[in-house]
């Protein structure tokens, strides 16, 4: 059976499920995945949107053909985690998808291509973008294409919730692996590294996240059921408690960098906090979720799906929008990653 999957990711809507069913099926096959995402090459000319973008805005540059790459690997990885399938990730400048999809299928030694597709209908009788029937025909290995289409509102909205979930667990991954690479000296980047990281924490999910999900997921489940209350109520709970522990997180930070902590106390924090947040998004993963979707109405997902689709990782709307998604991909880019470039 296969025992190493190649999984090409873009940034489409479809993504966040496409990964979530890899997962799933690497974790029964017990196999280990490779993440693999490929970029166009923004560089190769001097004209065309991506050089209109770098030269009017920086910032909207880096974030969207630069810091994307990272961004959507690291969720990826977050996800494989969660379900405890070893996994890892690459990238590769290439114009020619198909060609550098393969190439990272035979560099990374994996023995199946594992893609999504949400292309037209070809005359396999399949749903086939062009890129992954130009895989199918040249790979020389085997390629799994699992057929996606537009998702209703439920799929839509446990989709946004995961996605959600996956940010905020690359942060904190990011995090461990950063306090696992001190060597002990101050250093200036690093130390505003760790702020942005309590600033995107207490920002999203704690002040965003939760309260949606409060408002929306579990008012609509309490009002159809009252087989998840017990469960509710301990997730609420656990949501004061996530605020509490981000305030003592923040307050260690805070004496760690002023010199009255030792670096210890820091990862001990992250730690704590970073098993109590695996732990609470297992719950509504594993309880919640599958209970919404048997109890919940078209109805209920499409208010559920519109609240969410409004703060999406995360989403406030307006410059404020793009300046959190920039703070994401600042953090999964600068902190230390076991991602290869290709």
């Amino acid at each position: 059976m296969y025992c190493h999957l190649l999984v090409p990711i873009d940034g489409t809507d479809l993504a966040t499920q496409s990964i979530s069913n890899a997962v799933e099926f690497a974790r029964t096959l017990g196999a280990r995945i490779t993440f693999f995402h490929a970029q166009p090459n923004h560089t190769a000319a001097l004209s065309g949107d991506a050089e209109a973008v770098r030269l009017t805005s920086p910032a909207d540059f880096a974030y969207t053909y630069e810091g994307r790459a990272r961004e959507l690997l690291a969720k990826a990885e977050s996800a494989a985690r969660a379900l405890g399938v070893p996994c890892g990730s690459a990238t590769a400048v290439n114009d020619s998808p198909y060609r550098a999809i393969i190439d990272a299928a035979r560099q990374a030694g994996c023995d199946l291509i594992y893609m999504a597709s949400h292309g037209r209908r070809s005359g396999l009788g399949m749903m086939l973008g062009s890129q992954t029937l130009k895989v199918l025909v040249n790979a020389g290995m085997p390629v799994l294409v699992a057929a996606t289409s537009n998702p209703p509102a439920t799929s839509q909205a446990i989709g946004i919730i995961r996605d959600e979930h996956r940010s905020l667990a690359a942060v904190l991954h990011a995090w461990l692996h950063l306090l696992e690479r001190d060597d002990g000296q101050r250093d200036v980047p690093r130390e505003a590294l760790m702020r942005a990281m309590i600033h995107y924490i207490r920002t999203f999910p704690v002040a965003l996240h939760h309260p949606k999900e409060e408002e929306y997921l579990f008012r609509r489940l309490r009002e159809r059921t009252s087989q998840c209350n017990a469960e509710l109520d301990e997730l609420e709970r656990q949501h004061e408690h996530d605020q509490r522990l981000v305030d003592e997180l923040a307050a260690t930070l805070e004496r760690h960098l002023a010199g009255k902590a030792d670096i210890a106390e820091v990862k001990d924090e992250v730690s704590r906090y970073a098993l109590f947040i695996w732990e609470h998004m297992g719950r509504e993963e594993g309880v919640i979720l599958p209970a919404a979707q048997r109890f919940l109405t078209p109805a209920d997902w499409d208010e559920i799906n519109a609240a969410f689709t409004e703060n999406r990782d995360p989403r406030f709307g307006g410059d404020t929008d793009a300046e959190f998604r920039r703070l994401f991909s600042r953090i999964v880019n600068l902190a230390p990653t076991g991602t290869s470039n290709e």
